[in-house]
């Protein structure tokens, strides 16, 4: 686990990786440091399997997401060890990591003593298969969500989302002509550096408006 740690931060957010790069790729020391900066502590970690491809060991494809639900839990329990009693805990993570952090939440929002969810990039469908959408889980999910979304995502696109009805209170922030790593097209003017800050400050503020209620 990794660990940014900022004085007397309220807020920290325990971001789990994708599928298929581990919890210290550019994206993701990226996007900690944007949130260090402002304001927050944030601690990644990283799946056992991905762990194992660390130290050389199988590089098969990750297990199902509902199988990384209980890393997922330990995960916040080794968190809340080394947060203050006055710290709110958001977590969240990037694609994979987002979406096993969002079943996590649905599952037991209460127990695990989280206040926020966020999920960059999330994989509304399996990649070319649109119509194997993954959103049942999000339909009922009680605990402040926020989804920043490249509105080009090929995993879920602005266009796509706008068909699914998903509640008005999962809260989604269109990160301009981001695709799944919110790297936008020469033509649009924007760099994938000006949209990863967009999405820092979109949490920030988010974190900002969560109770320390779980």
């Amino acid at each position: 686990m990794l660990h940014d740690r900022v004085a007397d931060s309220c807020t920290t957010v325990l971001l789990a990786h994708g599928s298929g790069l581990p919890m210290d790729s550019p994206f993701m020391s990226d996007i900690a440091t944007r949130l260090v900066l402002a304001g927050m502590s944030v601690m990644r970690f990283e799946f056992p399997y991905m762990a194992e491809r660390r130290s050389g060991g199988s590089k098969r494809p990750p297990p199902r997401a509902d199988k990384l639900c209980d890393a997922f839990c330990d995960a916040i329990t080794e968190a809340r060890t080394q947060l203050s009693d006055v710290e709110r805990l958001v977590i969240g993570g990037k694609s994979l990591g987002g979406r096993v952090a969002s079943m996590v939440a649905a599952m037991a929002h209460t127990d695990c003593k989280v206040q926020g969810l966020v999920c960059l990039g999330y994989p509304f469908h399996p990649p070319k298969k649109p119509e194997s959408l993954r959103i049942d889980h999000l339909m009922d999910l009680a605990c402040p969500t926020l989804i920043c979304q490249g509105t080009r995502d090929p995993l879920g696109s602005r266009d796509e989302i706008a068909t699914y009805n998903l509640p008005e209170r999962l809260n989604i922030h269109w990160i301009e002509d981001g695709d799944h790593d919110f790297k936008p097209r020469k033509r649009s003017g924007r760099t994938q550096e000006q949209n990863c800050q967009d999405a820092a400050d979109a949490i920030a503020a988010f974190a900002a408006s969560l109770s320390n209620d779980a």
